[in-house]
């Protein structure tokens, strides 16, 4: 099970965090104690020279990638394949450098509910529902283009706002 996602820049500032199991999800203390410890036992480590995933504690792994200022990292169980979830963050990155043309830190501070979405498609509740790069992109724009029809009329419910489900699309 994936218990967390995160993304982190060179600075240590999280750019995106999705916590999937209790008790780190009801507290958010703890986790920003595991967003820093994360970084911290990433960062000290040397790009191209060591392997992308070491123990947090004895029951969870981080498997993680540097890509320019940005660190994808994953927070499993010790029984997750470590390389499948390598294999995962590629195709996080991928889905999210066909939604933004060269995804960069910008795009996930001012397009931080696209980056939920695209996420939402590949993991939900901790485990993985899809992997196809295709049906995640595609999927991703059906969504953004019809989640919030008409939210610049201001204040009400969904429904008033056009709220409409993934069922309208379908």
């Amino acid at each position: 099970m994936i218990h967390s996602v995160m993304i982190f820049n060179n600075q240590g500032k999280p750019r995106l965090t999705t916590f999937y199991s209790l008790p780190v999800s009801a507290s958010i203390p703890a986790q920003q104690a595991l967003v820093s410890q994360v970084h911290r036992l990433v960062s000290e480590r040397p790009d191209g020279v060591v392997c992308n995933f070491l123990d947090v504690d004895d029951d969870r792994r981080v498997v993680y990638r540097h890509y320019a200022t940005l660190y994808f990292a994953m927070v499993v169980d010790r029984g997750e394949s470590e390389l499948g979830v390598l294999d995962l963050i590629q195709v996080f990155v991928e889905a999210l450098d066909r939604s933004f043309e060269n995804v960069c830190e910008l795009d996930l501070i001012f397009h931080f509910d696209e980056v939920h979405h695209i996420l939402s498609e590949i993991i939900q509740a901790g485990l993985v529902v899809e992997t196809n790069l295709q049906e995640i992109t595609h999927a991703a724009k059906k969504g953004v283009a019809g989640f919030w029809v008409g939210a610049a009329a201001g204040g009400g419910s969904r429904r008033e706002l056009g709220w409409r489900g993934r069922r309208d699309f379908e």
